[in-house]
């Protein structure tokens, strides 16, 4: 008897204390109605350990307090911003170029919500596949003479990690400043000791977000998953790849690394460098200097059009999910997108709804080989959601598809680092060349039609005969979509 009242007293409070981690859910936090439903059918169904999961993953108590810094540099802009504003609304440039005057309103946006300047002086180049992109890396690391700055999400212990750092090394003990940002998350498996050759070598890395305890990290749900190198204002990388050996095509579990990366010599360098800095100062503790060497003179080198858009925590909009939806807002003929996870917001899916019931022609290919199983059966529910609407989707057979790359009409596309899921539009710190140029955007079409050789496509009929487990497996994953 005794026991049993035990018992019962003990439930009693695990009860209450979950109802007060619910009012603490609903009230400090305010988020979105999906994700607190969300985090509180987790407390139901998992009181007090729920909230431990809420506290690692879901916790977001101090995002104005941490990243106030950052926001005040980007007040810095402000002149740059008013000269951009100014050519945009200038009514000589629907006479001087319909082409930019058409997007004009994307490129506000940018502007206007993330300080996303316009630059046209670029010249573009595409990697699709790892070892042409660390190739090209490789030589311009070791030609570097003032400066490399390098920040990914991922940094591996393997041989290919192990190859870049000793060039930063050998970089670094010739004078070279070097300085290397990792994210705490990506590298949560990667010891420390692994960087102490750049630290004696003069060079310096730094941990965003690090663990307070090994493998224990209270802000893993926010990651720094951007991928981004400039070497000495002349040359700089953006997109998909990170730093490790099956970005090569060497794992055995994926095989061929499908993804997308840029090259780029030009003036939207000095947007990648002023993201850089920024997220620098805040994890290193360091005090910005923005010298004259980070940002040069660069002769005529091209005529690509470009926008750097960042997104994040620390972000007032969530910038590049708008940037997607004023694209597929605008399309007229068609849509492509390339993501390995979509798990769209609603207004996201219900606007590439209605792009395909208005007669566009809307094509997506996810990954077949699923490297976060939750997240793919969550993606695959949202496909056949979209089936009914006439959306094509397609899964990807050659190996693992990485790439994250939209574009609409063979006009205007974007391809950087943000997933079509909500974790990219809210938590990670994101970065994104949204890019304005038929040339370079059909290239990336033509290798999007080149990978659907590679795709099974996914029809009514075969998605709708899919078996009751996988069913079952698409219906959990959905419900937890929004902390996924």
């Amino acid at each position: 008897m005794f026991a049993s009242e035990l018992f019962l007293r003990f439930f009693n409070l695990l009860f209450f204390i979950n109802i007060l981690f619910a009012f603490a859910v609903v009230f400090i936090e305010r988020k979105n109605p999906a994700s607190t439903w969300t985090w509180l059918m987790v407390l139901l169904f998992l009181p007090s350990i729920g909230f431990i999961f809420y506290l690692f993953l879901g916790q977001n108590l101090k995002r104005t307090r941490m990243f106030k810094l950052k926001k005040e540099e980007k007040e810095n802009l402000t002149s740059i911003i008013s000269k951009q504003k100014e050519f945009l609304n200038n009514e000589n440039l629907t006479k001087t170029n319909p082409y930019l005057s058409k997007y004009s309103d994307i490129m506000k946006l940018n502007l206007c919500s993330d300080n996303s300047f316009y630059t046209n002086n670029n010249k573009v180049t595409i990697f699709v596949d790892g070892k042409a992109k660390f190739d090209q890396l490789k030589e311009n690391l070791n030609n570097a003479e003032s400066y490399i700055h390098m920040e990914y999400y991922i940094f591996q212990n393997d041989n290919l990690g192990k190859s870049i750092l000793d060039i930063l090394c050998k970089k670094a003990k010739e004078g070279v400043e070097v300085k290397l940002l990792f994210d705490g998350m990506g590298c949560l498996k990667v010891p420390k000791s692994f960087f102490a050759p750049l630290i004696k070598a003069g060079g310096k890395s730094s941990c965003f977000f690090p663990p307070f305890l090994p493998y224990i990290n209270l802000r893993l749900n926010f990651r720094n998953h951007r991928k981004i190198c400039t070497i000495d204002g002349k040359y700089a990388f953006i997109g998909g790849f990170n730093i490790g050996d099956e970005y090569l095509g060497l794992s055995k579990k994926f095989g061929f690394w499908r993804d997308t990366h840029l090259f780029i010599q030009g003036d939207a360098i000095d947007a990648m460098e002023l993201h850089f800095l920024m997220d620098w100062r805040y994890a290193a503790k360091e005090d910005s200097t923005f010298d004259d060497k980070y940002f040069p003179h660069r002769p005529h080198l091209g005529k690509t059009g470009l926008q750097i858009v960042s997104s994040g925590p620390d972000s007032t909009f969530n910038s590049i999910k708008n940037g997607y939806l004023k694209m597929i807002g605008k399309a007229e003929k068609n849509i492509y997108i390339e993501t390995p996870y979509f798990i769209p917001d609603d207004s996201i899916l219900e606007a590439l709804k209605i792009a395909s019931l208005s007669g566009v022609d809307v094509r997506i290919i996810i990954p077949s080989k699923p490297d976060h199983p939750f997240v793919y059966w969550a993606s695959t529910s949202y496909m056949g959601e979209l089936l009914e609407s006439g959306v094509k989707c397609y899964t990807y057979n050659k190996g693992f598809l990485h790439s994250k790359f939209l574009s609409i009409d063979g006009s205007i596309s974007s391809v950087g680092t943000a997933n079509l899921d909500i974790r990219s539009f809210t938590l990670n710190f994101e970065i994104n060349a949204f890019i304005y140029d038929k040339d370079l955007t059909s290239d990336l079409d033509y290798s999007f039609m080149d990978d659907l050789k590679y795709c099974d496509e996914l029809t009514v009929e075969n998605y709708t005969s899919r078996s009751i487990i996988v069913k079952f497996k698409e219906s959990i994953s959905r419900l937890l979509s929004p902390i996924l």
